[in-house]
């Protein structure tokens, strides 16, 4: 069985990580997966390029242009909405035509435009598409907040400068509805959606695209041979952290607003005020880019900034040297940073009410605080800094539900029903 993973990046943001790990969970269990990205980063042998430096940095650049005029010329909610205007025909390559599945994962920002999404999906070969965020699901954003709209048909978009009944998601969600609509009607379906989480299953049942079509909940694989335990005391060391309690923050941007920053600085600031800790005794590390390190100067504890990580081992350090590990994320489709903290002895502690649901179970394996409550976060991260879990423990949940062994054969099995219906 060929399988051809189709992403944006090879290496960069989470989609392109966990298609990544997938790719190597599958080939790593008798399947033969490749993937196909515009930008590659490594010397990978099973993944290529695809286009060509001009034409995809003219793809990118026209989309962004397009919206940004369409937008009155509002740079505001430039990278939160995609419309897909432009990008390359995959269809003609080599990799595409010697595919038995073609798996589709985040293929946004200039890699495949809705023409091209609609050859793949007429091609006569099943696509699978998994679910990094909600885009392939609305008209035009990767997370609708509060917005109902794309369970019956986009417009008024809050994300635009002027929403309206006719906006720019309005004409888009037509175009997407016309690409999913010309799908045969035939069982099976040529198109089966992939969920990372209940959660966001959840919502793609309900959304006017994606509704009518198979919706399967497969979670994003973790290597265990990638993210290991580190003593704790070597791993401190290593990241020059001497406090008595350690909590680890990480994402892709540490100040994107969805990621909700604010509320850790004001858990934390709640945890000293009442006495409870210690400033002193806190060591807050930070990983991920930063674009505006204001954000730091409110924290009320000490911490350490490092950077943005790639390395495996060096994220295991980190997460190995922490008690806990927080995401304060508005909404995460899955939560990778905390599968990857508990592979590594660290306890999460999160939101409720998305896709962390699926990983943390309450009390037991970390802590889910009730959403958008600083007051509430304050108390799983206290909570989660006194807990007796083991590393070990810890690391037994990951193993029995995210290891590539459990993850590779749920789609195994996916990609065999849906070769032989």
């Amino acid at each position: 069985m060929k399988v051809l993973m189709v992403n944006t990046s090879e290496s960069m943001g989470g989609a392109a990580v966990a298609a990544n790990r997938l790719t190597d969970a599958l080939n790593n269990n008798g399947v033969k997966a490749r993937m196909l990205v515009r930008d590659k980063q490594d010397s990978d042998i099973t993944v290529s390029t695809c286009g060509n430096g001009l034409q995809n940095r003219w793809n990118f650049l026209w989309e962004r242009l397009v919206i940004w005029m369409t937008n009155g010329l509002s740079r505001k909610n430039l990278f939160k909405v995609s419309i897909a205007n432009a990008g390359t025909d995959i269809s003609k390559t080599r990799e595409f035509r010697e595919a038995d599945i073609i798996h589709l994962h985040w293929v946004n920002q200039g890699m495949l435009s809705l023409k091209g999404i609609r050859k793949i999906l007429q091609s006569g070969k099943p696509v699978v598409w998994t679910m990094h965020d909600m885009w392939p699901m609305t008209a035009i954003c990767h997370h609708v907040y509060e917005c109902e709209g794309y369970t019956q048909s986009c417009g008024q978009c809050p994300f635009l400068r002027h929403p309206g009944s006719n906006d720019l998601s309005a004409r888009v969600f037509r175009k997407k509805q016309k690409i999913f609509h010309s799908l045969p009607t035939t069982h099976p379906s040529p198109l089966t959606f992939v969920a990372v989480s209940e959660w966001l299953a959840d919502r793609a049942r309900k959304s006017a695209l994606t509704g009518s079509f198979p919706v399967e909940v497969i979670p994003n694989v973790l290597s265990l041979q990638q993210f290991t335990i580190i003593d704790r005391i070597d791993a401190r060391t290593a990241v020059e952290a001497e406090e008595r309690y350690v909590i680890a923050f990480g994402a892709a941007r540490i100040d994107d607003p969805i990621k909700g920053f604010s509320y850790l600085t004001e858990a934390l600031r709640l945890l000293v005020s009442s006495g409870r800790f210690q400033a002193s005794d806190i060591r807050l590390l930070l990983f991920g880019q930063l674009r505006d390190a204001s954000i730091l100067d409110t924290l009320p504890v000490p911490y350490t900034h490092l950077g943005y990580i790639d390395d495996a081992y060096r994220l295991s350090q980190v997460y190995s040297a922490s008690n806990i590990t927080v995401s304060s994320s508005l909404y995460e489709t899955f939560g990778q940073t905390l599968i990857e903290a508990m592979a590594c002895g660290s306890i999460p502690v999160s939101f409720d009410g998305s896709g962390q649901a699926d990983i943390i179970s309450h009390e037991k394996n970390g802590y889910l605080a009730k959403r958008l409550s600083a007051e509430s976060l304050a108390e799983g991260i206290a909570w989660g800094l006194t807990s007796s879990l083991t590393p070990q423990e810890l690391r037994r949940c990951v193993i029995r539900r995210f290891s590539e062994g459990v993850v590779a054969q749920q789609y195994l099995k996916l990609y065999q029903m849906i070769i032989e219906k």
